[in-house]
């Protein structure tokens, strides 16, 4: 096996799909970055590509970029583990190559047409093949359809391969979750007239689609890189993964409430909504806290550093993200000034950095190390590890100045738009010409650079990170963890 280059020898049937999953998702990473800080830039200076290329498509290529890579990480983390998990080769494999394909051409062309095609009125027509003008489902009808196909294929290949192979507390709970993956997603497929009832099937894609399905697919990467960084038990992060099912589709639905109320649906939904909305982060948190202290009692040690950096930072960012921001502006006294305004783009950017980049991040780093050979990755790096390190510091610092700059923004206009001017068109004018939005704007472009430049070293980092390491990262078969092999520290 070849040590410190890289080498699809060294990778199995899955994980070379994986491969290409994850260079797909590097590519839209930067795309998010790209057309985050243009739109940034037209919030200070509105007529920048006015009529060339204008915020709206800004604005939606930025956050579907964002949910498109962030899934194609997850799906090729699962397809990375999918064979060591089961001890059996991928079932399908070859139809999920084609899926892979499939997707990637549809997401091209949807891009395209984001671009050049989003003039004029919309009929049935648009909505099948250019629009669906729903904020955040914006992919036409053709290409939503694709994404359950691929998505029934991937189900195909888990399913068939873990019924072929061998059966776990993660395979269980990974299975029945592309199940809701798949089912939940067609809950934004079909179009009603009545507005209220339009938008509450919306909001099952917009909110369980991406915070229930995700966060339970998150748990079950988390549980396997756990394992796989640190010897953690299985019986721990399994029985945490439980608790998180629970909690993700008990807490979920019901947190779906916070934004019930703003649609015309009973008042009792606002407090159940805030109060559920907010339990949703607790066990990946304790899952990692736990796994890291029976790592230290028993002590197993890590060879993957990077790896461990992005889990740890993880636990953190989906901790204050999703639980503390989103809690703290859901609670239905604040939510009634708060609802629509920068706050709710202040949660959303510490949310999804914090849950689901920095795990798809982890995971990256734990495929190139494999992918070179499986080389040493921990401490004494050559370079001393200045760029993975770097790389870490800007993109946190960059989207957590992000959130404060939002955050400041949304208190603006909470104070001037809705508190003092009652939601009126002036009020709305007075909060968006206001000094402290501006500065907050300004900021917020900033810290945008300042995460672009941390991309960049993520990038240059895993393009080169081990290339010139010899050591190899010992590794060990854990009987207890029959097929999870843990990479360990050799010890004196």
């Amino acid at each position: 096996m070849s040590v410190g280059v890289l080498d699809s020898r060294n990778l199995n049937g899955g994980q070379k799909l994986a491969v290409k999953y994850f260079i797909v998702a590097m590519i839209l990473f930067v795309a998010q970055i790209l057309f985050g800080l243009l739109a940034a830039i037209q919030f200070l200076a509105p007529g920048f590509l006015f009529e060339t290329l204008d915020f709206s498509v800004n604005r939606m290529l930025h956050i579907n970029a964002m949910i498109v890579w962030m899934l194609y990480g997850f799906i090729g983390a699962v397809y990375w583990f999918l064979e060591e998990e089961s001890g059996v080769e991928i079932v399908g494999l070859k139809l999920g190559e084609i899926a892979f394909w499939v997707l990637t051409a549809a997401v091209g062309v949807v891009v395209l047409v984001y671009l050049f095609l989003q003039i004029g009125a919309g009929d049935d027509t648009t909505r099948w093949l250019i629009n669906e003008g729903r904020e955040y489902i914006e992919a036409p009808r053709w290409a939503d359809i694709g994404i359950v196909a691929v998505m029934l294929v991937f189900f195909y290949n888990v399913a068939g391969t873990f019924s072929k192979g061998r059966w776990s507390g993660v395979s269980g709970v990974l299975t029945l979750d592309l199940v809701a993956l798949v089912g939940l997603y067609l809950a934004g497929m079909f179009y009603t007239t009545n507005v209220t009832v339009d938008h509450y099937w919306w909001w099952w894609v917009v909110h369980l689609w991406v915070e229930a399905t995700w966060e339970v697919l998150v748990g079950c990467i988390m549980a396997w890189s756990l394992m796989k960084l640190l010897g953690a038990r299985r019986k721990i992060v399994q029985t945490w993964l439980y608790i998180e099912v629970a909690l993700m589709f008990g807490s979920g639905i019901l947190g779906l409430g916070h934004h019930y109320f703003w649609i015309g649906t009973p008042e009792y939904w606002f407090p159940i909504g805030g109060f559920f909305s907010a339990l949703e982060p607790i066990p990946l948190v304790a899952m990692v806290v736990h796994s890291i202290y029976d790592a230290g009692v028993h002590k197993f040690k890590s060879t993957n550093h990077p790896a461990l950096g992005w889990v740890i930072a993880h636990t953190f960012g989906n901790f204050f993200g999703a639980g503390v921001w989103g809690f703290m502006h859901t609670l239905p006294q604040i939510n009634l000034y708060t609802h629509g305004t920068q706050w709710t783009a202040s949660h959303g950017h510490l949310s999804f950095f914090g849950a689901y980049a920095t795990i798809n991040i982890a995971f990256f780093y734990l495929a190139v190390q494999q992918w070179r050979g499986n080389v040493w990755m921990g401490a004494n790096l050559a370079d001393n590890g200045w760029k993975w390190k770097w790389s870490m510091v800007l993109l946190n610092l960059g989207v957590v100045g992000m959130t404060v700059a939002l955050l400041i923004a949304g208190y603006e206009q909470s104070f001037i738009e809705r508190a003092i001017e009652g939601s009126t068109w002036s009020g709305y004018f007075a909060a968006q010409t206001h000094p402290w939005f501006t500065q907050a704007m300004f900021w917020r472009l900033i810290f945008g650079i300042v995460t672009a430049v941390g991309l960049v070293l993520l990038i240059w980092d895993l393009a080169t990170i081990g290339a010139r390491e010899t050591r190899p990262a010992l590794v060990i078969e854990r009987p207890e963890e029959p097929g999870i092999k843990a990479a360990v520290v050799e010890t004196a």
